[in-house]
């Protein structure tokens, strides 16, 4: 049962189109994360297919045991789980430069290291509160607002023409979706991502940039191979750069928690449910990992669709979980998915992504802004956060590992917050104790 699920009374048919929201929402990023995967190391068709619904069953099995819970895996909270960009490309990294026998063994090793350093990182979380996360949620959103502002427009060498089709798709979603909020009530707001996904999909196809026509159902049941790379191989070396990753996604799935819980208006029992949310993430990777997947983690844009909605229920998430199944099982259904045009979902993105940006400025007016500390901090972490977006390629002669970190803003403003938060508690604390 969900800690925190004030709507019971919903009906199941609206439970059903409520789920059915959530996976419209985040089924791009499987769908992309397979895609750059099969494309980056020349996967057929047969493998991308396997591979497609492989991510889905794992995804699905993890939005279950999020919403859920086992015991002290998974947080009891309305999230949805998605492959990590970043991860991503590491995994794909490993695997140029191994093989994919070895990426596998890199997942798994990270999946066993997360719960290896947990009783350590649950020390740390004092250093994490509500201002530090604020700052993280806000570069996280800046960060995937350009990301996605990007792969609108798609490759540089495409046709202007297509380029303006798809800008035009993308911003009538935007603009449906936020007409839905405005003009509609009561549980019909709730569906206003979902109508906006819907409008901009028959905008697409008016402009004949949709791809549903060219679906071929080629098979009924797609069933997830075991092992799909054959028996992994573990190289320590090899996989450190995705270990190192492992404190960044502890560190990101702490502000995911603090802000779910802060939409919920549980903010104080977050720090409690931090740990389960990183053991269910860890234990849904691991499972991945003999999938074939690189790391699961929860999803950003699902914190955006629920506080878009207002809808709190895990019973929807979880049934959200049910569908991505299903999806899994059913290939038909893959395809269908995998046909929304990119552009719509696109548009829809950066709705939700602008939100969680909105969660991280009201975590950080929490306090004063007229501090030292506060100040000096949040201007760093901006600065930090910031500047490899402003300034691309900025680090690109940086050894790997300091460019790993410092290239990726998010992590670099988030460790800047951290860092410089804690060095400034200290001074103060230290200044105290003297008087």
């Amino acid at each position: 049962m969900c800690l925190y699920s004030p709507q019971h009374a919903l009906s199941w048919p609206i439970k059903i189109l409520l789920a059915l929201q959530h996976v419209m929402v985040v089924a791009a990023t499987p769908i992309t994360a397979v895609f750059l995967v099969a494309n980056g190391l020349h996967f057929s068709h047969e493998m991308t297919t396997t591979i497609l619904s492989s991510t889905f069953l794992v995804c699905g099995i993890g939005a279950i045991l999020q919403s859920l819970g086992i015991g002290k895996i998974g947080a009891k909270l309305p999230f949805i789980m998605v492959p990590g960009g970043a991860p991503l490309a590491i995994f794909v990294a490993i695997a140029e430069q191994n093989s994919l026998e070895v990426a596998m063994g890199a997942v798994i090793m990270t999946s066993l290291f997360y719960l290896i350093l947990l009783p350590l990182f649950r020390r740390c979380i004092p250093y994490f509160p509500p201002f530090i996360i604020g700052i993280m949620l806000l570069l996280v959103s800046i960060n995937l607002i350009r990301l996605y502002g990007m792969l609108i427009i798609g490759k540089a060498n495409e046709p202007s023409q297509l380029q303006h089709a798809n800008s035009f798709i993308a911003l009538s979603t935007l603009i449906l979706t936020l007409l839905f909020v405005i003009f509609t009530r009561g549980r019909l707001r709730h569906f206003a991502v979902l109508f906006g996904l819907i409008g901009g999909t028959l905008v697409a196809m008016g402009l004949g940039q949709s791809h549903f026509s060219s679906l071929h159902f080629t098979q009924l049941i797609q069933v997830p191979q075991i092992l799909p790379y054959g028996w992994p191989v573990f190289n320590l070396t090899a996989s450190l750069p995705l270990l190192i990753y492992a404190f960044i996604a502890m560190a990101e799935a702490t502000g995911q928690t603090h802000a779910t819980a802060a939409i919920l208006k549980k903010s104080d029992q977050a720090q409690a449910i931090i740990p389960r949310t990183i053991a269910c993430d860890a234990v849904v990777s691991l499972i991945g990992a003999w999938f074939g997947t690189s790391l699961i983690i929860t999803s950003g844009e699902n914190i955006g669709v629920v506080r878009t909605t207002q809808v709190t229920s895990c019973k929807v998430t979880s049934l959200a979980g049910v569908m991505l199944v299903l999806v899994a099982l059913f290939s038909p259904l893959v395809e269908l998915l995998s046909a929304i045009p990119n552009a719509v979902v696109c548009g829809t993105a950066i709705v939700i992504f602008g939100i969680i940006g909105v969660i991280g400025i009201e975590m950080i007016a929490r306090e004063p802004l007229n501090g030292s500390r506060q100040t000096y901090t949040l201007a760093s972490a901006l600065v930090a956060g910031l500047l490899p977006i402003l300034v691309p390629g900025l680090y690109q002669t940086l050894p790997n590992l300091a460019k790993m970190v410092l290239a990726n803003g998010m992590a670099a403003g988030t460790l800047t917050a951290i860092i410089l938060n804690a060095l400034f508690t200290w001074r103060e604390r230290s200044q105290n104790t003297t008087i």
